[in-house]
């Protein structure tokens, strides 16, 4: 008997894009709260993270690097597209909390 390789769920092919957010201190990728509940990480985002209605801005030093791992590990090639701001918004927001 042969064993067989499970066929993954997702091509290896396929790009998730981020948008990634930065001022002169700090840095968040925007991604819908639903993609972070998908990949089982929602219980592990820190407090440094922040909200705004169906989107995250995860926090660039834990949150978003776990966030990529989990996608990459599911298959996913990642790519940030970049935008630097001298003032964002982000800062004001509430701070992430899981639902």
């Amino acid at each position: 008997m042969t064993t067989q390789t499970p066929t993954p769920t997702l091509p290896e092919t396929l790009t998730y894009t981020i948008p990634f957010i930065s001022d002169p201190g700090h840095g968040w990728g925007r991604v819908v709260r639903g993609a972070i509940e998908d990949v089982g990480i929602a219980d592990q985002i820190s407090q440094y993270s922040y909200q705004e209605g169906d989107f995250v801005y995860l926090e660039e030093d834990c949150d978003l690097y776990l966030f990529i791992n989990a996608l990459e590990q599911r298959g996913y090639k990642v790519k940030l597209d970049t935008h630097h701001v001298e003032r964002t918004h982000i800062r004001r927001l509430p701070r992430y909390k899981e639902i």
